[in-house]
């Protein structure tokens, strides 16, 4: 969700490999989390639309300008997350000479159901708002840009491929539609269905493709 996402400060099963951040790094992550928390209990009170940065800070206890130096946009906001670093690194650690596919496929759905237990409110909202929002579902495909791009570096060069290898991209680009896919189809059918089976059919779709 701008890839889908969780909370590093607790995600360790994902992958624990991960390094320790700096006493600053850590600061960085905290004041992100206080801004998006924020701004998703506002938006449970009054809306979306109703929601202004001001209102944000003034939650998150942070200046507008910080919100702004963090998240460009409200957008941003609903969109992004810190689990970009932590799914590449997993993806990293599969096994050597494991089929791509089914690596992101283990990758993906381990970091899902630990991302809907861990922050399970927080992830119907953010895919409710990518549905009923515009502005949300139009920036999506720009937030995904930066997935895209952790993505890509981490299949070239678990298959000995060029960063910029067309065949590397296409996949990624295939993977990366078909995440979006499933969120929009399962937000919009009011999270009824189960999004780690509907992730594993979009990923043995784009596999086999469709058939007559």
């Amino acid at each position: 969700m701008a890839a889908t996402t969780g909370n590093p400060l607790r995600d360790s099963s994902v992958a624990p490999a991960q390094p320790q951040l700096g006493l600053r790094e850590r600061k960085k992550l905290k004041t992100r989390i206080a801004i998006r928390r924020a701004t998703f209990g506002l938006i449970a009170q009054q809306g979306y639309e109703a929601t202004t940065i001001e209102q944000i800070a003034a939650a998150a206890e942070v200046s507008p300008s910080t919100v702004f130096r963090y998240f460009p946009t409200k957008e941003d906001i609903v969109l992004t997350d810190e689990y970009g670093p932590v799914m590449e690194a997993a993806l990293r650690a599969r096994p050597v000479g494991e089929d791509p596919l089914e690596s992101i496929r283990q990758v993906m759905t381990h970091g899902l159901r630990t991302f809907i237990r861990e922050e399970r409110e927080e992830v119907f909202q953010r895919t409710r708002l990518m549905v009923e929002v515009p502005a949300v579902r139009a920036r999506m495909t720009e937030t995904m840009a930066t997935a895209s791009e952790l993505l890509v570096h981490a299949l070239a060069d678990r298959t000995g491929r060029d960063r910029d290898d067309l065949d590397v991209r296409i996949f990624t680009a295939a993977v990366l539609g078909a995440l979006r896919e499933v969120v929009l189809y399962w937000a919009a059918r009011d999270h009824q269905d189960a999004l780690i089976v509907l992730v594993d059919r979009a990923l043995t779709t784009v596999k086999g493709g469709l058939t007559l």
